[in-house]
């Protein structure tokens, strides 16, 4: 499986310093940068930023921060993960994307997505009762913009467009567009309908509970006419010397930022049984290379996909902590999985 791809997926998450105080959010934005860079080094495929507007995480525009890592790496792909589009605005979003990928000689991609928090609504003045009109309007201005030509387009919340050009242009004609998918067979479908590429957020239970969307986006794909293009997944992960290391590391952070979204989301307190049985047999990729490259093979054998991205940090792990998982991913990790799978 030489064309599978690898990515580290990250949200800017505020870390530690070595004195086990946060850092500001400056502070966590260039270390993020730092990782990338890495990263690139190291020949992982992709880094992509998640936008979020909560004090937790760092990273809010992530094509500014792709624009940065753009100037200081050569060969690594530039995504968001995910591009909150459903708040945004198409024209703007492409247009910065186009901007990264001439930054970046053609490295430049966008995962579009409705968002799995809702701050930047109320932020930037739009209305959650229209959370499902917002998104399917704007998904579709957007496809018409990858043609890069001029565009006719109305909908009901947003201005409508006549005849009107973008710029700037990509030089390869086409910006690399995915759809992110947390598990809605509604948001499947829609994106086979575009003829997009599918990202599968898998952050929670067996990974093969997922198989039925992807075998709904090539079946939709059929019916429809259009490109069922290789599927990828996310998943949240955490890699160190050995297993019990990255678990003491990894689970009194996630543990915080899991019981935090808990409370906004009525979950109860996450306890460490649970989390030892995520390790063990869902979707938490984390233990020594080793143990995450064995359960990364399994999964990507199982649901076939073509791009994995580990998302490798979840609340406030110290950051020499997350270089360190980084380099074990781009040195050991994928190597190892490749080597599973040939």
């Amino acid at each position: 499986m030489s064309d599978l791809l690898f990515g580290l997926d990250t949200f800017g998450d505020v870390p530690q310093d070595d004195a086990g105080n946060l850092v500001s959010h400056a502070a966590a934005i260039r270390q993020v940068v730092d990782e990338a860079v890495l990263a690139d080094q190291l020949g992982v495929d992709v880094i992509a930023l998640g936008e979020h507007h909560r004090p937790e995480y760092s990273v809010s525009t992530p094509e500014t921060v792709l624009a940065g890592i753009a100037t200081r790496t050569s060969r690594i792909r530039l995504a968001s993960g995910v591009t909150v589009l459903s708040s945004d605005d198409p024209v703007r979003v492409f247009q910065r994307f186009a901007t990264v990928d001439a930054l970046s000689n053609g490295r430049a991609e966008v995962i579009l997505g409705r968002g799995s928090f809702t701050e930047s609504f109320p932020l930037f003045g739009y209305d959650l009762r229209d959370y499902d009109t917002l998104f399917e309007e704007k998904i579709d201005l957007f496809v018409k913009l990858l043609d890069e030509k001029p565009v006719t387009w109305s909908g009901t919340l947003r201005a409508p467009l006549e005849n009107a050009d973008v710029f700037p242009k990509t030089e390869s004609g086409r910006l690399d567009t995915w759809v992110g998918v947390g598990g809605s067979p509604q948001s499947v479908v829609r994106t086979a309908q575009y003829g997009l590429p599918l990202m599968l957020a898998i952050i929670g239970g067996a990974p093969d509970r997922f198989a039925p969307y992807i075998d709904l986006y090539r079946r939709a794909a059929a019916q429809l006419g259009t490109t069922a293009h290789p599927v990828g997944m996310h998943s949240p992960g955490f890699i160190a010397d050995t297993d019990e290391e990255a678990k003491e590391i990894y689970w009194p952070h996630y543990r915080i930022m899991r019981d935090r979204i808990g409370k906004l989301r009525g979950w109860p307190p996450i306890r460490r049984q649970e989390f030892d049985s995520e390790v063990e047999n869902g979707s938490l990729y984390i233990g020594s290379p080793e143990t995450v490259a064995r359960r990364m093979a399994r999964a990507i054998r199982s649901l076939g996909v073509g791009r994995f991205d580990l998302i490798y940090s979840a609340g406030a792990q110290p950051a020499s902590a997350r270089m360190r998982a980084v380099e074990l991913y781009g040195s050991k990790v994928i190597p190892m999985v490749r080597e599973l799978l040939a």
